[in-house]
């Protein structure tokens, strides 16, 4: 992925007055504090017309867990997090739906030059470590070929975010958007002629420590994705 080389020369620009009323009146009572310009890396872009068409995504989508280790371009990031949760309404509506439109899930973004967090509202990452975690992911789910993928995708979510209005099918519901988004992901990264697997079969207190993911926010998935060997 290295961000300081590709996102070299990308403005830094601030978020306000990007979201909506709206927007801002449906954000959880655990979302964090605005983040410093500073870790902000905005990304271009996404491109929402022409390119694979569904029909063949869904054909050619396959479990790939072979790849080059090549860095994932800022085009494909940016693509990938869109797929994964852009926003993509004036509502503040995104690409995979939400029960309530209460948007339990983040969506951590592990590469060579550390983790970041996708910021829907804005269209950003944000650098939250300089470190590369993709081999602890890797041991941390007991599958080496993990720590090739060009990035990591891990989708965490906060079941309390939706049960405040769903109370005890929040947990059905939120599980079920994690669904949307990594199908989301698998397809987009399938039209971008790279290689994706999910993964569910982690250690999940090692991941949250390696995200250092406040509680109760949990890692839901993981989505390796890299350029297929």
């Amino acid at each position: 992925m290295n961000l300081r080389t590709v996102f070299a020369g990308f403005a830094i620009l601030s978020l306000a007055g990007v979201a909506t009323v709206g927007l801002a009146a449906r954000q959880p009572a655990t979302q964090k504090a605005s983040p410093k310009a500073a870790d902000l890396v905005h990304l271009a872009s996404p491109k929402t017309e022409g390119g694979m068409g569904l029909s063949e995504a869904l054909a050619r989508r396959r479990s790939i867990r072979s790849f080059t280790g090549r860095p994932l371009t800022q085009g494909q990031i940016s693509q990938l997090c869109w797929a994964a949760q852009g926003i993509t309404d004036e509502r503040g509506y995104r690409t995979a739906p939400s029960a309530g439109a209460t948007y339990p899930l983040r969506v951590y973004v592990a590469g060579p030059d550390g983790v970041f967090q996708y910021l829907p509202e804005g269209h950003a990452l944000e650098r939250l470590s300089l470190k590369d975690i993709r081999n602890g992911v890797a041991e941390a789910s007991e599958q080496k070929w993990i720590s090739r993928a060009g990035a990591i995708f891990l989708i965490c979510g906060d079941v309390a975010i939706t049960a405040a209005k769903y109370r005890d099918r929040a947990t059905r519901y939120v599980w079920q958007e994690t669904g949307h988004v990594a199908q989301n992901l698998l397809l987009q990264a399938t039209a971008l002629d790279l290689g994706a697997t999910p993964v569910g079969a982690t250690d999940d207190a090692a991941l949250a420590a390696l995200l250092d993911l406040p509680k109760p926010w949990q890692v839901m998935y993981v989505v390796p994705v890299g350029v297929p060997r």
